[in-house]
Formats: structure tokens, sequence, C-alpha cells
């Protein structure tokens, strides 16, 4: 299949799978320990989990707005897309994707990363990374998709016991995700995606405290930043791959 058609077919699964998330994420949206959204602000109950975040009988708009987290969505497995080219792994990097822009705009919402978001994607990663190695022509390693998952989880979790108040234990559960899907282009790109992360983060709170809009130790939400590395440090492998 041309390179070109491949990311066309990306950049289209990308808006449609992008146009749903947006129910899904006010959904999702809520402090821990409490149940998830059922209803609209103005009361009405919310119909299922997928589809615009806006409710037919009020019209009032409850969660992001469809447009930039469809276009959002349609760009980075695009951008996947030709990093990876005809490759069969671009079939997992194209499932996951949605799922990382959820869990990223419920962090950003809520600083949250819900179990059964983070959990579901480290199995989904390393699962379907398996079935791949079966495939010809993927250029991974499954058994360090695997080793890069447990060793990521395991700092995350070392980074959570020094100081939970910094880094919160779904930011571990997440890390286990993010780690299979760098580990499958080698531990050059774990290195890589995980640098990205802390860079990401350090710069958007240093920009904070030069506007004077957060303090030195103000807690943010790392969730977006690991999701973001891991795209920059995965586009990187997948290119280089």
């Amino acid at each position: 299949m041309d390179t070109l058609v491949v990311i066309g077919v990306a950049l289209l699964w990308g808006a449609a799978a992008g146009a749903l998330l947006p129910r899904a994420a006010y959904r999702f949206s809520v402090e821990t320990e409490e149940e998830w959204r059922e209803l609209c602000p103005g009361g009405h109950r919310v119909p299922g989990w997928l589809g615009r975040a806006r409710c037919p009988q009020c019209a009032t708009t409850y969660g992001p707005r469809t447009g930039p987290v469809a276009l959002t969505t349609a760009l980075l497995c695009a951008a996947l897309a030709a990093a990876t080219d005809t490759r069969p792994e671009l079939a997992v990097w194209l499932l996951l994707t949605p799922v990382g822009v959820l869990l990223a705009l419920v962090d950003l919402r809520v600083r949250r990363l819900p179990d059964v978001l983070t959990l579901p994607l480290a199995g989904a990663a390393l699962g379907l990374l398996g079935v791949v190695a079966l495939v010809p022509e993927h250029a991974g390693d499954w058994p360090t998709a695997v080793w890069g998952a447990l060793a990521l989880g395991a700092g995350y979790l070392v980074l959570h016991l020094i100081n939970p108040g910094g880094m919160g234990f779904g930011d571990v559960k997440l890390a286990l995700g993010v780690g299979a899907v760098l580990g499958w282009y080698g531990w050059a790109t774990v290195m890589l995606g995980t640098f990205a992360g802390f860079l990401f983060g350090a710069l958007y709170g240093g920009v904070l405290v030069a506007l004077r809009k957060a303090g030195r130790k103000t807690a943010i939400a790392f969730g977006p930043f690991m999701i973001a590395g891991a795209y920059a440090g995965l586009l990187i492998g997948a290119y280089a791959a």
C-alpha cells in the first residue's frame, strides 16, 4: 500500500476516533472515589460514552470541543503513519493513540489517570505487540517491550515512593503502557521518550513560574507530558527503525 494512502487512512481514522472522545473525557473527569459522571451540568442524563459533549436537551456543551480533539488525534495518527510507513505495528499505534489523547484530556481536567484506562492500555499494548511480533516485516522487539514496561513502571514507582505528592500512582500505571510502546523500538527509544516527557513537563512548569501562575512546588498533571514524550520517542523510534 502506498505511503500516502496509509497516511490518509490514518488521518481519517484519527479524526473519526478523536470526534468520539469528548463525551468520555467529560464522564471520566471526576475526582478519585467519585462515580463517573452520568448527568450534564443541566441535570440531563448523558447518553453513552462516545460522541460530542453536548446535551441535546439543554444545548449545553459540557466537555472538550470536538473539533480540536479530532484535529489533534488526526494529526498524531498521521504523523505516526508517516514515521512507521506500512509496517504492521502501525495498527497498534493507531488503536492506542485515541486512548492516549483521552488520558491526557482527563488528567488535564482533574489530575487523574483512571485505572480503567491506564491498565487496559498497558495490557493492550503488550498483547497487540505480541501479535504483531508474529507478523513479517515488523521492526520491533516484543521482549524489549515487556522489559521496557516493567523497567519504566518500576522507575516511576520509585519516584512515587520518594515523592507521592509530585508523582501520582496513576503515573506509575501509565508508565507500564508507555514503557511497552517505547520498548518496542529498543532501550534508546525508552530513554528518549522518558527524557522528553520530563523535559516537556519541566518547560511547562518553568513557563508557569515565569508567568507567576505557579510556584516551584506547585503540582501539575504529569500524565499529558508523559504521553507527549512517548509520542515524541515513538515517532523518532519508528522513523529510525
